[in-house]
């Protein structure tokens, strides 16, 4: 699952995915397309548990659509392939915990496919801005997450004017989880990740059908939804051997040995 434009590593449970697209490690379609199948094999994978995105070098994460790819001719409403812009946002099912370590600049659509990680990690240096208003277009994505991430004036704000703002800030509103020295940016990601890759994936699978599906849903709803197991990743979890073990784990005071199963 590795080439020039996207690099990809396995360490035992966890993935790692690197833009590598010099010299902004912007995204065309063929990389979307690319991310698409990458992140698409992680979800179907039972050896996967975690996956890491970040960006190569120091100063970019990602700036997103790749404006020279546009210039030359690639239509913006393209085919950007399974989970749409950046293989992530969009991509059914995917119920297993995503990292982002923003390891530099990340704009507009490269904001947007931060955000669409489950915890997000930047070093100190990262810089972030939704420029889209600049242009006259609309961070579609960003509009619709944004303000349900952050509080909706600062959201807004942030859209209406497209203003850069720092990993201070960033953290300041909650949109990064950690501000980290570069040095020890994927450091800090991977010892999470192992953290996480050693926990109950299906407990994780259902935490996160849970939290998308029910934004939209009344709170009783989403309830009910959930003591009547009608997700489906609720479903499972109630009839695996992993509750089972989770608890015999607990009666025996012994660490449970997680099988996602």
């Amino acid at each position: 699952m590795t080439s020039s434009n996207v690099l990809t590593e396995r360490r035992g449970a966890v993935l790692e995915v690197t833009l590598n697209r010099p010299k902004a490690n912007a995204i065309d379609m063929a990389t979307s397309r690319e991310l698409g199948e990458i992140f698409t094999e992680f979800r179907d994978d039972p050896e996967l548990r975690v996956a890491i995105l970040t960006g190569a070098g120091e100063k970019f994460f990602c700036p997103g659509w790749d404006l020279k790819a546009a210039a030359s001719g690639e239509d913006a409403d393209g085919d950007y392939g399974k989970g749409g812009f950046g293989g992530l946002q969009e991509l059914r099912g995917l119920n297993k915990p995503v990292i982002a370590a923003v390891n530099g600049i990340a704009c507009g659509g490269g904001l947007e496919l931060a955000i669409s990680a489950d915890i997000i990690l930047a070093a100190d240096h990262a810089t972030f801005a939704l420029p889209e208003i600049k242009s006259g277009t609309v961070a579609d994505a960003a509009t619709l997450k944004l303000p349900k991430r952050i509080p909706y004036h600062i959201a807004m704000e942030l859209l209406y004017t497209g203003r850069w703002f720092d990993a201070e800030e960033a953290h300041r509103w909650g949109l990064v989880n950690r501000i980290l020295p570069a040095a020890g940016l994927m450091e800090e990601a991977r010892k999470m990740a192992d953290e996480l890759a050693a926990g109950p994936p299906l407990v994780f699978a259902a935490i996160k059908e849970i939290a998308r599906e029910a934004e939209d849903m009344k709170f009783q709803d989403a309830l009910n939804r959930i003591t009547r197991s009608q997700f489906e990743t609720v479903e499972r979890l109630y009839r695996s051997e992993d509750q089972k073990e989770g608890a015999r784990a607990f009666a025996e005071k012994r660490d449970p040995v997680w099988k996602g199963r």
